[in-house]
């Protein structure tokens, strides 16, 4: 892998492509991405690159001891982070994930990684949370089948028989029952990139994207080969 970026999901519209069929896409915000660390064999026994996406807000604490205001990140930035974004001359990041690039070594620590290292045409693979169903039953879940819906069935949406009486006396595990559905990590792979606005940081990705609006994106160039 040599290229990847962190975004946030837009929405969903369609474009004309340029033999006048509608595509559908995601929009994506991509970036801009800044480099917080690099890791090398020699310190850290792999090569990989740590980016940082989307700037945290500061507030003013006047309550110090000696009378002056002190700047103080919300959100939970301790002062061990607050340390490794200084170290790295940036400001504090809502979210920081790993690459393993191949090419680890030409990136520089507060470099920007933006959208337009991304052209049209290209191949990604789109990595984000699902979103969340809540408790829902076995047909909804898992696709299984009802009863009969007669007034003399006793069986309609029941998820059926779970396990044996006697032998093995338990219900295996990853038996598909009832239970949470959704909020998992979810990847599509092998999705074009339909179109790309360097000035805005937006991609535009052909077909969906799992994940909710706002929710975290991560594009990577895939790992699927072409059929």
């Amino acid at each position: 892998m040599k290229k990847a970026i962190l975004a946030t999901k837009v929405g969903m519209t369609q474009i004309f492509a340029e033999d006048g069929s509608l595509v559908p896409v995601t929009v994506l915000q991509a970036g801009p991405c800044v480099v917080t660390q690099i890791k090398t064999v020699e310190n850290d026994g792999y090569s990989a690159v740590q980016v940082g996406f989307e700037d945290k807000k500061e507030k003013i604490n006047n309550r110090d001891k000696a009378g002056k205001k002190e700047v103080v990140h919300r959100h939970g930035v301790n002062k061990a982070q607050q340390g490794h974004f200084k170290k790295a001359g940036v400001s504090a990041k809502r979210y920081l994930r790993e690459f393993k690039f191949e090419n680890a070594d030409e990136y520089a620590l507060a470099q920007e990684i933006k959208a337009d290292i991304f052209a049209t045409g290209d191949k990604v693979d789109a990595t984000a949370i699902s979103k969340g169903k809540g408790f829902q039953g076995a047909i909804k879940r898992h696709n299984q089948s009802r009863g009969p819906m007669a007034h003399g069935s006793k069986y309609h949406r029941h998820a059926g028989s779970n396990g044996a009486c006697s032998s093995p006396s338990r219900v295996f595990k990853g038996k598909k029952m009832p239970g949470h559905m959704g909020c998992v990590t979810v990847t599509v792979k092998n999705l074009e990139v339909v179109r790309v606005d360097a000035e805005k940081n937006l991609l535009l990705v052909k077909g969906a994207v799992p994940g909710a609006k706002k929710a975290l994106v991560t594009i990577k160039e895939t790992t699927k080969a072409e059929a």
